[in-house]
Parts: C-alpha cells; sequence; structure tokens
C-alpha cells in the first residue's frame, strides 16, 4: 500500500484560546498528580485535539489516528477536555450581575436545540422518545441561553431532553426563574418568545392572539401588533446567540455523545468563545 497523504492545517480559533486550554488541561494533571511521561499528549497537543473536535467535528476516530492513539484514549482525552471548560463558564447568578454592572437594560432568553443522533429512550407517555423534539421533528436536547441585547451570549443552562418546551425546560432548571425575576425591575427586563408565555409575570413576551373555543381567532389590535413588533425587533437579537455558538463550533450542530453530555459541551464551547473574543458580558 503506497504511503498515505499529510497535510497541514489551520484551526479558525487564536493561539492564545488554545494555550488557555492547555494551562487548564496542565493544571488539572497537576490536580491530579499526573506523572510526568504518563500522558500519550502534553497539554498543548491535547488541547488541538479538543479545538479540532469543536471547531471542525473532527470524527474521533480521525483524532486517535492523527495522534497515534487508541479511540477509548481520544474519547477520554475529548471529555476530560470538555469538562475543564464546563468548569469554568459562568454561572447564572455571576452573569446576571456582570450585566447589570456592564449597563444593560434588557436581556433575551431562549432555547435551542442541539441535534444529536437517534437516541431511544423511554417517554413520559407511551410510544414517545424522550429525546424527540416534536417542533423540530429531531431527536435533541433543548439549551437555554441568555444573551446581551446585542445577541451576544451569556449563559447556557444544562441540556433537558428535546420534547420539552423552552418554559417547562426553564422551570425544571433550579433557580433559574428566580434568578432572572430577582434581575428584572423597573430598569430591567428579560425578553422572551411566546413559548415562554407561562411566565410572562417574569418576562417580557408578545401578545398572544386571543382565540375563542368555536370560533375563529381573533385579530390583534392595532396598538397589539404594535407592541409585538416592537418586541421582536427588540428582541430578534437574541437569536444571534444560538446561531454564534452553532456556526463557530460544527460539533454543535449535532452531537453523537450521550445526549446529557449536550450541556456541559455547550458551556465549554462558551468558555471558548468568550475567551475567544475576550468578552463576558
Amino acid at each position: 500500500m503506497p504511503d498515505p497523504v499529510s497535510y497541514t492545517a489551520t484551526l479558525p480559533i487564536g493561539e492564545p484560546t488554545a494555550a488557555y486550554l492547555s494551562g487548564l488541561l496542565d493544571a488539572e494533571r497537576r490536580r491530579r498528580r499526573t506523572r510526568h511521561g504518563r500522558r500519550a499528549l502534553g497539554p498543548w497537543r491535547h488541547a488541538v485535539l479538543v479545538l479540532r473536535w469543536f471547531l471542525d467535528a473532527t470524527r474521533v476516530a480521525q483524532l486517535a489516528a492523527d495522534n497515534q492513539i487508541s479511540s477509548s484514549t481520544a474519547y477520554r482525552y475529548l471529555h476530560e477536555g470538555i469538562d475543564v471548560l464546563a468548569a469554568v463558564a459562568p454561572g447564572l447568578h455571576g452573569a446576571l450581575l456582570a450585566a447589570r454592572s456592564a449597563g444593560h437594560t434588557h436581556l433575551g432568553l431562549d432555547g435551542t436545540l442541539i441535534r444529536t443522533d437517534r437516541s431511544k429512550a423511554a417517554g413520559p407517555t407511551a410510544k414517545v422518545d424522550l429525546w424527540w423534539s416534536g417542533k423540530h421533528h429531531h431527536h435533541g436536547g433543548n439549551v437555554q441561553v441568555v444573551t446581551a441585547p446585542d445577541g451576544w451570549p451569556l449563559w447556557t443552562s444544562p441540556v433537558r431532553p428535546g420534547r420539552e418546551h423552552d418554559v417547562t425546560c426553564a422551570r425544571t432548571h433550579p433557580g433559574m426563574l428566580d434568578d432572572l425575576d430577582r434581575w428584572v425591575d423597573d430598569e430591567h427586563v428579560v425578553l422572551a418568545d411566546l413559548g415562554y408565555l407561562g411566565e410572562d409575570t417574569r418576562m417580557v413576551c408578545p401578545i398572544k392572539k386571543p382565540s375563542t373555543p368555536g370560533k375563529t381567532t381573533k385579530v390583534l389590535s392595532i396598538e397589539q401588533r404594535t407592541v409585538n413588533a416592537l418586541h421582536s425587533a427588540t428582541r430578534a437579537l437574541a437569536e444571534r446567540g444560538n446561531s454564534l455558538l452553532k456556526t463557530t463550533f460544527k460539533a454543535l450542530r449535532r452531537v453523537s455523545f450521550c445526549p446529557w453530555r449536550i450541556g456541559a459541551i455547550t458551556a465549554a464551547a462558551l468558555v471558548l468563545l468568550h475567551h475567544e473574543h475576550d468578552r463576558t458580558t
């Protein structure tokens, strides 16, 4: 068999971000008291392996072959990188305090579905998969994202099964709605879409068209339509946060790991994004 073709590739991320991840990995090895020479890869090559997966969604088998390690070792290194990044991700309370200090008058809240391979798990009702999203017609996990007024992502939540609606996910995360409620006052609001209509006393949602059983749906007044148009124009940038994460990190477009790992993966991606652009708020 002829020799394989080798080539040089460039990752679309700054060297300081790779060095930051390398430092986290090195600190984790020292915390575990890993002896020198016991690892197949040093912290720098380990960091590059993790970044290749996040940025290019490189197959783990390819990462293992390129680094001359086994697939099981590549998986272990990858999950270790995810965990050290997720461990330094901002908490919601701290992110909200930082947003207030930055002078933000409103924040956006929106849920996004991180798609997964088919993951059959029994849901609460018969013939319903736990991770199947009826809205998106795909398996995936629901992650809540809090964004700055310009759509910059400030915080991401742990994952919830894709079958759950946004408002259900928000209610399930311990303390999430309470923290948002404490942030809201006469000068600060949280903007959300109709998916959070049940919590419209805590946040500002659009006005839903009223309907009467057995009759046609009523039409909103001119004033109500104007309010909805202003709300939509102001909140639309919140969609940028979800898009920014998924376009920057191809790994977030489809996750083939256990769906419950999606929360840590998204938090890790958020840390990399913050460090790369030197911005948290």
